[in-house]
């Protein structure tokens, strides 16, 4: 298998996330050993009875249809959801896969069906993949990764079938934009995925809602107990909730804010309750409180220094990820976790948190060694195990995700009172939002609405009533299939610019904030003399080269 399609399987098949392997690995290395001898015996068996051509048996004679007709019908069964139950059916299979590979070539593929059907309920596949892989006979298990390939491609390219959910009135779709350079057409062309809407509005009518994924207040009002730090709600008095212990000296505007910022992702970052069920907690996690007292401390210090949304986005994104498996997994293991921090987007599909996160355009950054290093700790201390899989790779493409989808969250006009940013212009954080980024209290980090494109004209703009929850109102009459669009910067024209003027700083916005040159009708209409060039030839956002080859973005 190559690295890649060891991490297509990965996100295809739920264990994309960090929690599978530090958690899950770890409990089921410690309580099922007896099973990995067996399956080592098992595999000593069947080289021993083989004879030397079937030894050498290829796999490649399998009819393609035969594969997508048994993965169909696998895909119809019931697979048991009480933990027992589903612990029995796992065994029975696996038992029959071992029963079956032993019988020669003939049996391959029924040996191969039982063991990717055990492959559907164990909560950590890959690395039940992985077992398989040192312990089954080779012509089985490469039916086996062809069934896995095989339901991951099925799931990739169906995934915009069952995203978003239908009741959010807009689609996913595919555009070709022509890449320019020095304002003349290159004859290439990226293609980015689009949002349409599927009915008619008006304009001003609520086209949907969307919760946000993570939020992160701005710096300069973290602690100040003027805004939640979790819906970012104005606090205007009232009863103001602050925890007995927070690194981050967060305050709330009510208990149901508190809970969800704990269960999210604040538990594990700036608090020293457990984020795991004590009998669940590995053997490894024998650290002090005071130890990780002090990296959460210190990666606090380090986002307050930073002074970007960025870094905290992505750290909560990160944990509430951790957040979700880990539910699911001590779920499956019949246990009943602390919350759920699970968030529904799909109309069925079975897709997880990763699914979701993987497919998002990024802009290519570097994190920074210290961020890293500090995260890193954070996490460890948290859960043993996580440190080993936020590298540094990973972090900067969640750090560029961050960077490039972000939301800005203002209230009405927005605030007047942000301090002026210090670092050169073009290092300035920029956020989407049509108020400007100084306008905001903070920046929130939504799933569906990254889809959304940027337009000097826009078709939509997002709203805040009070909270986080971004509303898209249509600002323009809208037919199904219309293409929906947002400003991702100011784009009014002040009382001291020229037309030419407000172009060239909007469009100066948008090559500093996401990298790319807008090509909308306005800004090809308000064009002038001198401004047929443009610095930034082609848009420098990018997705995982996973899903660019499956999907062909």
């Amino acid at each position: 298998m190559t690295r890649s399609t060891t991490m297509l399987t990965a996100a295809g098949i739920a264990v994309g996330s960090l929690v599978a392997y530090a958690v899950y690995f770890d409990y089921k290395r410690r309580t099922d050993a007896t099973f990995r001898r067996q399956l080592r015996k098992e595999k000593k068996r069947v080289e021993k009875s083989q004879t030397p051509s079937e030894a050498s048996a290829s796999t490649g004679g399998v009819d393609p249809n035969e594969l997508v007709s048994a993965l169909e019908k696998i895909r119809s069964e019931q697979v048991p959801t009480d933990h027992d139950e589903r612990h029995q059916y796992f065994m029975t299979q696996v038992n029959m896969g071992e029963t079956m590979s032993v019988k020669g070539p003939a049996f391959y593929m029924p040996a191969a069906l039982c063991f990717y059907r055990a492959i559907r309920v164990y909560p950590s596949p890959l690395e039940l993949i992985m077992v398989y892989e040192k312990s089954v006979s080779q012509p089985v298990f490469q039916l086996v990764m062809q069934l896995v390939n095989l339901d991951v491609k099925t799931r990739a390219e169906g995934y915009y079938k069952f995203f978003p959910r239908k009741e959010m009135n807009v689609a996913i779709q595919n555009v070709d934009v022509p890449q320019e350079a020095n304002g003349q057409s290159t004859g290439a062309t990226m293609r980015k995925k689009v949002v349409v809407c599927t009915k008619d509005f008006e304009p001003g009518d609520l086209i949907y809602m969307e919760e946000a994924i993570a939020t992160a207040l701005d710096v300069d009002l973290q602690g100040k107990g003027t805004h939640c730090s979790h819906c970012l709600r104005s606090i205007d008095g009232g009863t103001v909730i602050r925890p007995d212990f927070d690194r981050f000296n967060s305050v709330y505007c009510s208990k149901d804010c508190h809970m969800k910022a704990k269960t999210y992702s604040q538990g594990i970052l700036f608090t020293l309750e457990p984020p795991l069920p004590e009998h669940l907690v590995p053997e490894a996690a024998n650290f002090s409180k005071d130890e990780r007292d002090r990296a959460q401390a210190a990666f606090a210090e380090y986002i307050q220094k930073c002074g970007k949304a960025a870094p905290e986005l992505m750290a909560r994104v990160i944990a509430r990820q951790v957040s979700v498996e880990t539910t699911q997994m001590i779920s499956s293991m019949g246990h009943s976790p602390l919350a759920n921090a699970n968030v529904v987007l799909t109309d069925g599909g079975d897709y997880t948190f990763n699914d979701h996160l993987e497919r998002l355009r990024y802009l290519e950054v570097a994190a920074s060694e210290e961020g890293c290093k500090l995260f890193k700790t954070v996490l460890q201390l948290a859960i043993p195990g996580l440190e080993h899989l936020a590298t540094e790779e990973r972090l900067s493409v969640y750090l560029g995700m961050m960077a490039y989808n972000a939301f800005g969250v203002c209230f009405e006009s927005g605030r007047d009172d942000k301090p002026t940013p210090t670092p050169r212009p073009e290092d300035v954080e920029r956020t989407r939002t049509p108020c400007g980024t100084q306008k905001q209290v903070g920046a929130g980090f939504y799933f569906l609405s990254s889809y959304l494109t940027h337009s000097c004209y826009p078709s939509a703009r997002p709203s805040f009533n009070g909270t986080s929850e971004l509303h898209l109102i249509a600002t323009r009459a809208l037919k199904a299939g219309d293409l929906v669009t947002i400003a991702y910067v100011d784009a009014t024209q002040h009382d001291d610019e020229s037309i030419q003027d407000c172009r060239r700083r909007r469009r100066m916005e948008l090559a500093r904030g996401w990298g790319f040159a807008c090509t909308c009708s306005r800004c090809a209409l308000e064009a002038g003399p001198g401004d047929e060039a443009d610095s930034e030839p082609k848009d420098k956002s990018k997705v995982s080269e996973v899903v660019s080859r499956l999907e062909g973005v």
